[in-house]
This record gives C-alpha cells, structure tokens and sequence, in this order.
C-alpha cells in the first residue's frame, strides 16, 4: 500500500513557463464549464504558429473567449490539449504563464489607483531590481507606443492621476490603451486580443488600432474577432460554430468561398 509520502512523489510537479517561440497548438479540446451541461468546445483543432496572426471570429457563444479562458489556465480541458512550444498548458505553473502571455479584452481590469500602477501592476517586484530612471524609461516608452503618454503629461498629476473605480475617470479608448501599455511593458511572447476594440467609437477604435499593431509586432497573436474589419490582414481566420472549427483561410479565401465567414461578413 502506498504511504503518503510515496502518493506525494507521484503527482507531477508545475514547472517554470518558458516560451521561447511562443507556438499555440489547440489538439481535440473538448471542455464545458461546470456549471453547465451543455459542451462548449467540441473537439477544437487548430494552431497559431510562433509570430503569426490568427483570429477567431463565429456568432457570439461559439466558444472563442472560452478558448481564452482555458490558454490562460481560469479552468483546465476536459480532454485533448493545449500545448505552447510543444509543452502540455497543464505542466506549467500558472504565475510564471501569464507573465509570458498579455491579454487586452474588451473591458480592461484597471485599478483604483494611479495611472502609474496601472501600468506597472504585476511587474512591481521585477522592476524593484531596477534603478528608477530606467523604470522611468520603460513605462513612457510603453505609454508613448500606446498612445497614451501625450495625453497622460497633459494632466495636472500625470502619471500620478488616480483614474477612479475600475477606470470611472477615463474613457473607454484610454482605458484600452493603458491596458496596452500594460502589455508592452510585459513584452509578452503571446498577445492575446479578446475583442479589444468591439467597443469604441470609430475615431477610438482607430487610435487604439495603431497602439495594438505596434504591440502585435514580432509576436505570436491569438485575436478573438467582432468587427471582421480588424483582422482582414490576420495570416489565418479560423470560424467557429458551437465549439468546432467550421472553416479556415485568409480573409480572401473565406470571402470567396462564400459560406459561413461570408454570413459574418455580409451580416456586418
């Protein structure tokens, strides 16, 4: 009979994330949440290879956030996998992943504090073993990248205004962008967009825009898409219809081929 200690060698031990190409492999995922009994994904299959754009577009409960919600580990599979760089999600401690991986959603999570903490929230303890010029530095480069430093400096506080319960004090395309200059300062290997500019007005979504394809650069881009205008240049669309993946192209492709990404599109 195994005693307690020796149960305890057997379970296998988290590790350490360490994303170096930042490859997203999605393998036959089934999951349902637990409160439900209906499946939301169905036996998903696709990959994001490293420093490419893919986006996710489908009919609102399709299960794209769902997917979301399971690479930043809120709830685990219930069968297939999803791997990064060929490593099971599972095996990896959940603080040292989503240091690797930012995510800017539709109603970013800001604090009730300054804009300053705002930015630097989750990081304070990596940049405490820096001097404070260099901070300094990297937040206003992050901001200025995001387009959010101008308008920052032109408040009376700056850095230090206090934007109020959940952001109250901003709007929705300056709370987006500080969100964004979040991201930045993380210098993730995997971006996550869940919908960032669904949102904002035309002339917001537009600011915001140009801040996101700054931050998209050079990295592995998982993009959950309403308005199919934002995700036109995506090197692959996936579209997804009750947790399954129902068809995949580039935009030209799915245009032409005139099913359900055409509906999307027509629909908008």
């Amino acid at each position: 009979m195994d005693t307690p200690s020796t149960l305890a060698t057997t379970v296998p031990m988290e590790k350490d994330a360490i994303i170096t190409k930042g490859e997203i492999l999605v393998k036959g995922v089934h999951f349902k949440y637990p409160s439900r009994e209906t499946k939301v994904l169905d036996d998903i299959n696709f990959i994001v290879p490293p420093c490419q754009t893919i986006a996710l577009v489908g009919a609102s409960g399709s299960g794209k956030s769902t997917i979301v919600s399971l690479i930043e580990r809120f709830y685990d599979v219930d069968d297939g996998a999803i791997l990064i760089d060929g490593q099971n999600l599972n095996t990896f401690q959940t603080k040292s992943l989503r240091r690797q991986i930012a995510v800017v959603s539709q109603e970013p999570a800001l604090f009730q504090t300054s804009i300053w903490n705002n930015i630097i929230y989750g990081f304070s303890d990596i940049l405490d073993c820096s001097p404070a010029h260099e901070i300094k530095q990297k937040v206003v480069e992050a901001a200025s990248m995001a387009n959010i430093h101008t308008y920052i400096m032109e408040l009376p506080d700056q850095y230090q205004t206090l934007v109020g319960e959940r952001g109250v004090l901003l709007s929705h395309g300056q709370k987006q962008r500080i969100a964004i200059a979040r991201a930045l300062l993380l210098n993730p290997k995997i971006l996550i967009l869940d919908e960032a500019t669904s949102a904002l007005d035309n002339q917001s979504e537009r600011i915001v825009q140009e801040a996101l394809e700054r931050l998209m650069t050079g990295r592995t881009c998982l993009v959950i898409a309403h308005r199919l205008s934002t995700i036109v240049n995506a090197d692959c669309i996936h579209v997804i219809d009750h947790g399954t993946v129902v068809e995949s192209g580039t935009h030209k492709e799915l245009e032409a081929l005139g099913g359900a990404y055409s509906k999307l599109l027509n629909a908008q």
